[in-house]
């Protein structure tokens, strides 16, 4: 069967070129957006008189014929047709016979592809938005139900100081809410609509790019028919704020993996997201964490290839540009699964409060409170600082922790101890007396847990 595009041509396409150059395995994912769009032009080009009204009726009810048999899965789509566009056009015309060639009036391939895209992306980004305000409502529950537990916190993975667990948790909360913000600032670069700008130079005929972009849902209209068709920065976008989203998932899951670790004890996933070995029955492994971990190296992937792809493009439209579909595609799969898997494994995991506050009551991250109390005295802090060194070091050499210390070998170091040395250094006291805006004292994290709150409500 002949090409639609085949009039210039007097060879038939080699099977090779056919296969290699076709999109539809992948491009049919957007056949919704593709007949979306086709509707809002047809209906736009009878208003604007350029095809008869009945004939734009007729093209419509053969688009919605065939976009109920893609959704029932009764469509066969043809490599020999290439992509999507090329596809739908052929069965309309099947459908209705010739009048539904007259669909392609005033348009490209190149600005239906850009539409179909825009279209996706939108779709997609406002759905990941929600996705994400479910893994930062698991956060918060968490959080609250957590809230007075006491943990160490790590700098350079090395105890640093106590923490509250509701605290450590709720980070994430707010990377969580920095891609949102940034999902949501996106979709104003979104929604341009390319409709009409044709191959690269606009058309000769009087459409009206204004109703097709309002019929679509769009805010603006590209003022520049080359940057129209040629723009994937929205796609890039997507993909960078993606693979910043896929680098929290990987931090989060790192802790998860090592707090779950028989060395830390301090949470353990729901069986329903584990794992075991088929040689050793006594393991527990946290799978879903890990492949979350892995999986974010292919999402950077995906961006950097359309970064490679697009760096050395003369404008207009390049075939170079159908790779800028399975990335995207792909990302999309792939987040999407990461973060409905992520909500509820976070939101079942257990805490184990008793294993977290024993870490802290033997180690030495209540040190730099010492410092503090000193400073209260008079002391300035850098001599403050250095007398604990000296303080640490003497009690890991006498195997002993800051709390197991007596009050005279606290004084041999300084006459500034007294009793009430003891009362700092209690973990409790610790995170309680850090009550600065943002600090891990409790009543500071319950105005935080209430700020988060307001957000996912």
């Amino acid at each position: 069967m002949s090409k639609l595009w085949g009039g210039r041509f007097t060879k038939s396409t080699n099977e090779l070129v056919e296969s290699f150059t076709a999109s539809i395995d992948f491009d049919q994912q957007f056949a919704m957006e593709d007949i979306k769009g086709s509707i809002a032009h047809v209906t736009m080009l009878a208003e604007c008189e350029i095809i008869a009204s009945d004939e734009a009726s007729k093209i419509i009810n053969g688009l919605k014929t065939i976009e109920k048999k893609i959704k029932a899965g009764l469509v066969e789509y043809s490599v020999e047709h290439e992509d999507i566009h090329m596809n739908i056009e052929k069965m309309l015309i099947d459908e209705i016979g010739p009048v539904g060639g007259k669909l392609h009036t005033g348009r490209s391939r190149n600005d239906q592809v850009a539409t179909d895209i825009h279209l996706y992306v939108n779709k997609k980004t406002k759905e990941i938005i929600e996705l994400v305000t479910t893994v930062q409502t698991a956060f918060v529950k968490q959080a609250e139900a957590n809230i007075d537990v006491i943990m160490p916190g790590y700098t350079h993975l090395q105890r640093a100081q106590p923490v509250l667990f509701s605290h450590h948790i709720l980070a994430y909360f707010w990377m969580f809410e920095r891609d949102k913000q940034r999902l949501v600032d996106s979709l104003k670069r979104v929604n341009w609509s390319p409709l009409g700008a044709g191959a690269l130079a606009g058309t000769t005929f009087p459409i009206n790019r204004e109703r097709t972009a309002a019929l679509l849902g769009f805010e603006n209209v590209y003022p520049n028919s080359l940057d129209a068709v040629s723009d994937r920065d929205f796609i890039l976008e997507f993909l960078s704020i993606a693979s910043i989203i896929m680098t929290h998932i990987s931090r989060l899951s790192e802790e998860l993996i090592t707090w779950s670790s028989q060395e830390f004890d301090f949470i353990e996933l729901d069986d329903s997201f584990c794992t075991g070995s088929s040689i050793m029955p006594q393991k527990k492994n946290p799978d879903v964490p890990e492949l979350l971990r892995g999986k974010t190296g292919r999402v950077h992937g995906n961006l950097f290839g359309l970064l490679t792809v697009l760096k050395g493009l003369p404008l207009a439209y390049n075939k170079d540009m159908q790779e800028d579909k399975e990335g995207l595609l792909d990302t999309v799969k792939t987040l999407d699964g990461s973060l409905r898997l992520l909500a509820p494994m976070i939101e079942t995991m257990q805490v184990k409060k008793e294993k977290m506050y024993k870490a802290v009551d033997q180690d030495y991250s209540n040190a730099t409170d010492i410092a503090d109390y000193l400073v209260t005295k008079g002391l300035p802090f850098r001599q403050a600082h250095e007398i604990i060194g000296k303080i640490v070091l003497y009690a890991i050499q006498q195997k002993k922790y800051l709390l197991g210390l007596s009050l005279d070998e606290y004084r041999s170091f300084s006459e500034l101890f007294a009793e009430d040395i003891f009362e700092v250094l209690q973990p409790k006291h610790v995170v309680e007396a850090r009550n600065s805006t943002g600090g891990t004292a409790e009543k500071q994290v319950r105005e935080q847990l209430e700020q988060a709150k307001a957000l996912v409500e």
